[in-house]
């Protein structure tokens, strides 16, 4: 069965990470999205995900600009359930810090080579109730986290509330550090 789970940096926050609790519902969403911009039209086929999930995503009412932070952060994520560490690499900025639910620090490289080794093992990433923001060319997502993973050597599925940060980068989003 085809998971489509949306988001998170999970074990991970970017800034602030709630409690995990085992509890996780979720609601198998196969949606190809298109809209027209200016000069282009492009399409936002979540399907294409297959351990990403979108969970109560509210994905009629958003702007084209909206859903293109949203499969932004779709395709972070299903790099991550697929340890492919360049397709992360074009995702996020350099400067990357990531901070995991025990306090511990790593840089982008750092995090990446646990994901690499399968220290961080990614299974599925679901994203419940995203909300998703843009202001020229800055956006947050903002959803909780519901994400089964084996961070190392405790296999458990994870929830927690978070924001992720986004720059737009020669047309492109890019996963960027919480403006400070």
């Amino acid at each position: 069965m085809k998971r489509i789970i949306l988001l998170t940096t999970v074990l991970l926050c970017l800034t602030s990470c709630g409690k995990h609790d085992r509890k996780t519902t979720s609601n198998n969403t196969s949606e190809i999205i298109t809209t027209e911009s200016v000069d282009n039209m492009k399409n936002y086929d979540f399907s294409e995900f297959a351990n990403v999930e979108l969970i109560n995503a509210d994905i009629d009412s958003m702007t084209d600009e909206q859903l293109s932070v949203l499969y932004a952060q779709a395709r972070y994520c299903q790099a991550m359930t697929d340890a492919d560490i360049d397709t992360m690499r074009e995702l996020v900025s350099e400067d990357m810090t990531y901070t995991h639910m025990s306090g511990m620090t790593q840089t982008r490289e750092e995090y990446f080579a646990d994901i690499a080794d399968g220290s961080l093992r990614y299974f599925t990433i679901g994203m419940d109730s995203p909300t998703v923001a843009v202001s020229g060319d800055t956006a947050s997502i903002t959803y909780t986290s519901v994400l089964n993973a084996n961070a190392y050597g405790a296999r458990e599925t994870y929830r927690m509330k978070g924001t992720h940060y986004y720059e737009k980068h020669d047309g492109e989003w890019i996963a960027v550090n919480a403006p400070k």
